[in-house]
């Protein structure tokens, strides 16, 4: 007579081990880069979604408490061996790529330190991913290979000639991607950003960036006293107000456009590059008006010469990322974009991270 309690546990026990066994050949992604400023925000909305996520970040800009309750990886995203490792540890089939340096004038003053992160770095994480068969692969790009393009708006098409290391070494590594993806099974998607800006609406993370150039960034924290002043670089440009305009994105719909970019590989689509912008501009002065008009309070302004390199207008042609990955901005608000921005300046002064 069969024991009807010894066959429930076997039931029981063979359901466990398929559980078990879902969960450890569950594909999952990578994500370099993942305790910074953009990444962070995606690995928050894919850990949302529930996907498996491994963060991998050597924390030289990034921030621990940034990935949340995603795993983490401390080490350099040019370390072969670690990195191979972790792909075939996790059974890693999507990576997602932010770990790079990002400062455009650091750049210039040492182009070495760029190409080796950024390019050289690149290339050795491409070279792990081709071995482990990945098959899906994000890269985190930029506006900046444009250069300064004709009449300051871009689209994919648009030649590429970036005027600094920074923008070159992102092109470089299209260039390596673009090669890898003909020659191989992996496919990827290169989203060129615009101007990032504003944190997690929630207030859970933001930018935290240390030494940050990027103008919102800087005049948030000239509000809470961490910045005596603001500067504007070039005021007889040929716009409107003659100060410099650029497409600001929000980093929460950027977030989402990488996300999207995933299922879009996933479902089989082909290698592409995708302006990620909003397709308008603001000028500096009416970037600086909205955060007086949020902060309620004037800030220091002053005047300075023109930064070389630096284009009157650059603003994304962005039909592409909505026809192509059927991504629509829930964000696309200047004053939505510098609240959640000084809400977080504000969070970093009660509590330092």
């Amino acid at each position: 007579m069969t024991d009807p309690f010894a066959v429930k546990s076997a039931v029981a026990g063979r359901t466990r081990r398929c559980i078990v066994s879902t969960l450890m050949n569950k594909r999952k992604i990578l994500v370099t880069g993942g305790a910074g400023y953009i990444g962070s925000h995606v690995v928050a909305q894919l850990v949302e979604r529930g996907e498996g996520v491994i963060v991998l970040d050597d924390l030289s800009s990034g921030f621990r408490q940034a990935v949340g309750s995603a795993p983490l990886v401390v080490g350099n995203v040019g370390d072969k061996a670690l990195v191979t490792g972790l792909l075939r540890e996790h059974n890693v089939d999507t990576v997602v790529h932010f770990a790079a340096h990002t400062i455009v004038p650091e750049s210039v003053a040492l182009p070495l330190k760029y190409y080796g992160n950024n390019t050289c770095a690149t290339r050795n994480l491409l070279e792990a991913c081709a071995a482990q068969d990945v098959k899906h692969f994000v890269f985190s790009s930029t506006a900046a290979v444009y250069g300064i393009p004709a009449g300051g708006l871009a689209n994919e098409d648009t030649p590429t000639a970036p005027i600094n290391p920074y923008g070159t070494s992102k092109l470089m590594s299209e260039w390596m991607l673009r090669d890898l993806s003909l020659a191989s099974s992996l496919r990827h998607v290169a989203l060129r950003y615009f101007n990032v800006a504003g944190s997690d609406p929630q207030g859970r993370i933001g930018q935290s960036t240390r030494a940050a150039t990027l103008l919102v960034k800087v005049a948030c924290q000239a509000v809470v006293g961490k910045r005596s002043h603001v500067s504007v670089y070039g005021t007889d440009y040929d716009t409107p107000d003659g100060t410099g305009v650029r497409d600001y994105i929000h980093v929460a719909d950027l977030a989402d456009a990488h996300l999207r970019a995933i299922d879009f590989l996933r479902d089989g689509g082909a290698s592409s590059v995708i302006n990620c912008g909003y397709g308008h501009g603001y000028s500096v002065r009416q970037v600086l008006a909205m955060v007086e008009r949020v902060a309620g309070q004037k800030l220091d302004i002053r005047e300075e010469a023109r930064r070389e390199g630096d284009p009157p207008s650059l603003v994304a042609q962005a039909d592409k990322v909505r026809s192509l990955l059927g991504w629509q901005p829930k964000l696309d608000d200047l004053e939505v974009i510098v609240r959640t921005a000084l809400d977080w300046e504000r969070r970093l002064e009660r509590e330092p991270w």
